[in-house]
């Protein structure tokens, strides 16, 4: 039997820890960048500065057409919405982001 289950370096844990700071840190910057009027894209515009002047890479960017470089996902919308201008946060919305 073929075993499939890859087997990490130390350098791919360490990519990893780097991927996961970087996504705390925007994160942590979100929480004072998301106010009602903001549009969704400007939220995604945030974030694909920051991911670029990181040196990373915006996971969902291109990935099966993906058009945008975070997923945002307002009140009924269960996943991967796509980030638009049309899309403003109003007070009360509840907003998912996924970086």
């Amino acid at each position: 039997m073929q075993n499939n289950i890859p087997i990490h370096s130390t350098a791919d844990f360490e990519g990893m820890r780097k991927a996961g700071s970087l996504t705390s840190r925007i994160l942590d910057e979100l929480e004072q960048l998301i106010t009602p009027g903001i549009s969704t894209l400007e939220i995604n515009n945030f974030c694909h500065k920051m991911i670029i002047e990181n040196d990373a890479i915006p996971a969902p960017l291109n990935y099966k057409g993906f058009p945008k470089s975070i997923c945002t996902s307002v009140n009924h919308v269960v996943c991967h919405g796509i980030p638009s201008q049309k899309k403003i946060l109003q007070n009360g919305d509840i907003i998912n982001i996924d970086v």
